[in-house]
């Protein structure tokens, strides 16, 4: 059973299927030194050398019957010639016809050309076998052998003529076909090879990026963690250290341990991620818009003036707009408070149809705005009080790469006044809307 499900599966199944000839990937040694102009037509080489075995099978037919009334041998070379071009489309199929067309070509010439094969059709079937053999492979190749040798058994039984051809075939086709079988296997060897050799190197980089990455995660906890974690400490302990210290005071310290810590658990978080090889999402739930009362409330602590319109009605929206607009807010804010210091702020945001609309919009500054470092001569503005620390200049920047990777809109200038605004739109396909009812509330 599995041999003929072998057979079965090699020779009939899906025979006359149309599987075209694709043209040369890569062009070989010599096609390769070919000059432009020509080099753009040698991909269609192989198609060419099947033509030309087609071309080559009508004057072996013309030759042999002369060119005189004898129709007879011109048929003898048609009918094969098309099933030297059929392998280009079918190739198992090419075989069949090549096979089977053999007793007509026998006896559409003469017995004194070897039976069962004439002479055309002797070429034609050997260039129809390689060709079959080298498109499908040696399971296939072993089969129409195999297939050919019973075939001619049984012609020249049934058939028996002066003459058979039938050892000088299955000679030549059992060379052509071993030749071609192992030109096939070390094709497929190489792309094999290949293929692990890129699956290699693409593992290699991934090491090496996982290990850049674990490199950085551990520079940033050392550093970064570290001073968070005096910042916190020295905080809750400040109040202690003074005799009396306001309430104000107080608070002041409350809010910076809270805010580091903070810090610190977002960090963790990171850390985690970057040091994650497949990249999951972080268990811990991210900040939503429904956290921006609590945000602005931090940064009112921290001495900045900030009203919030919503407009619109209030829906939950997927996690990756709702995470990206609440950054975006944070961000806009901390702009306000390092380079507008005493200046007030407005949150607007907006649930339209279409999406969400947020626009974050500060007054000129009234404190001491420290200037850019790279004009360090410059002369500061005197004002209220100094500014926060100022930044690396990557907030707008990665405020536009979250806006882009959400297909948004961004703009970001100054104002006529002389403050600064950031208008955001972020698009929420209708798919992507989620129903707070749910399929049952429905």
């Amino acid at each position: 059973m599995d041999v003929f499900g072998g057979m079965r599966q090699a020779l009939f199944h899906d025979a006359f299927d149309y599987r075209p000839l694709p043209p040369r990937e890569t062009l070989g040694p010599l096609t390769s030194r070919l000059p432009e102009r020509i080099r753009h037509y040698a991909v269609w080489s192989r198609h060419a050398l099947v033509v030309s075995a087609a071309l080559l099978t009508l004057l072996v037919a013309m030759s042999v019957g002369g060119l005189g009334n004898n129709v007879m041998y011109v048929m003898t070379g048609f009918i094969p010639a098309v099933a030297v071009l059929m392998t280009l489309a079918r190739p198992v199929g090419a075989f069949w016809i090549s096979l089977l067309s053999t007793p007509v070509t026998g006896v559409l010439g003469t017995m004194s050309d070897g039976w069962p094969w004439a002479p055309a059709a002797f070429f034609a079937h050997i260039v129809v076998m390689v060709v079959a053999a080298a498109r499908t492979g040696p399971g296939t190749a072993l089969w129409m052998w195999v297939g050919t040798g019973a075939f001619s058994v049984a012609a020249q039984v049934l058939f028996s003529g002066p003459g058979t051809n039938a050892p000088q075939m299955l000679f030549i086709t059992a060379l052509a076909l071993l030749v071609t079988t192992v030109v096939h296997v070390r094709r497929e060897a190489q792309r094999e090879v290949t293929v692990q050799r890129t699956v290699t190197a693409i593992e290699r980089d991934k090491r090496t990026l996982l290990e850049e990455r674990t490199n950085i995660a551990r520079e940033l906890h050392d550093v970064v963690a570290h001073h968070m974690s005096v910042v916190a400490i020295q905080a809750e302990a400040a109040p202690y250290r003074v005799e009396n210290p306001p309430p104000e005071l107080e608070q002041a310290f409350v809010t910076i341990r809270e805010n580091a810590v903070s810090a610190l658990t977002e960090l963790r978080r990171v850390l985690g991620v970057v040091r994650a090889e497949d990249y999951e999402a972080p268990d811990a739930p991210q900040p939503t818009l429904a956290d921006l009362d609590r945000l602005l409330d931090n940064v009112r602590e921290a001495g900045l003036t900030v009203d919030k319109v919503v407009t619109g009605a209030v829906r939950e929206l997927p996690q990756g707009v709702e995470l990206s607009a609440y950054r975006i807010v944070q961000e806009a804010l901390s702009n306000s408070l390092r380079h507008a210091p005493g200046a007030p702020a407005r949150v607007e945001v907006g649930y339209v149809l279409g999406g969400l609309g947020l626009r974050i919009v500060n007054g000129p500054a009234t404190g001491l705005v420290k200037p850019p470092s790279r004009h360090p001569t410059t002369t500061p503005q005197r004002g209220l009080r100094p500014p926060l620390l100022e930044g690396a200049g990557h907030g707008i920047t990665g405020m536009r790469e979250r806006v882009t990777m959400l297909d948004g809109e961004m703009t970001a200038e100054a104002t006529a006044e002389g403050g600064y605004e950031v208008t955001v739109f972020l698009p929420v396909p209708h798919a992507d809307r989620i129903d707070p009812a749910g399929e049952d509330g429905a």
